[in-house]
């Protein structure tokens, strides 16, 4: 058995994918460029699913494996240091997305895949309860949905296709990320 990494994010690995952000010309409709975010959020995503993989393997306990999702948090939802409020705008959107992947993985971690229903069907209540501006309720359900995607659940990109844009979507994104990283938690590689 290997020994787990020590760290599995860092603040450094985080600002070198800021600094690359800040230094390109960003297009959102830009092959490249939504390449480069989308990037950004895999890599995130991957380095949550290595550590509910050391938790799931016994290489971390579940207390320790909440302490590093948590670090791995910090560093990623803190506030950037970006002027271009183009660019501020489509981080703050991967930060959006990553919000649920974070919240998935704690409940995964704390209590195990959710038991009673799909995946679309939490994210239709995620859907409904953020119609009804229940944002807490919102995140919970799509929470439930990553749980299961963890548990190796398929997510069907079909189902964001219907709903109005908002968290729920853009929760979806990090979820569809999350499962992307379930199945091969390879390092995203920053010179891409």
């Amino acid at each position: 058995m290997s020994n787990p990494p020590t760290e599995y994010y860092s603040e450094e690995r985080w600002q070198n994918w800021i600094d690359r952000i800040k230094d390109e010309e960003i297009d959102p409709e830009d092959e490249s460029s939504a390449r480069l975010l989308l990037n950004l959020q895999d890599d995130t995503a991957i380095a949550v699913a290595k550590i509910v993989a050391a938790y799931d393997d016994g290489d971390l306990g579940e207390e320790e494996a909440l302490e590093e999702i948590n670090d791995v948090r910090e560093i990623v939802l803190s506030e950037i240091d970006i002027e271009d409020e183009e660019k501020l705008i489509l981080v703050d959107g991967v930060q959006t997305s990553l919000v649920c992947v974070f919240f998935a993985a704690e409940e995964y971690i704390a209590n195990g895949p959710a038991e009673d229903g799909s995946v679309g069907d939490y994210l239709g209540a995620a859907a409904d309860a953020e119609a009804e501006e229940d944002l807490d309720a919102a995140l919970g359900y799509a929470a439930q949905a990553g749980t299961l995607i963890i548990d190796d659940a398929e997510l069907d990109m079909t189902v964001a296709e219907d709903l109005e844009y908002g968290l729920v979507t853009e929760w979806i994104n990090g979820l569809d990320s999350l499962q992307s990283a379930m199945s091969d938690p390879e390092v995203v590689e920053e010179d891409e």
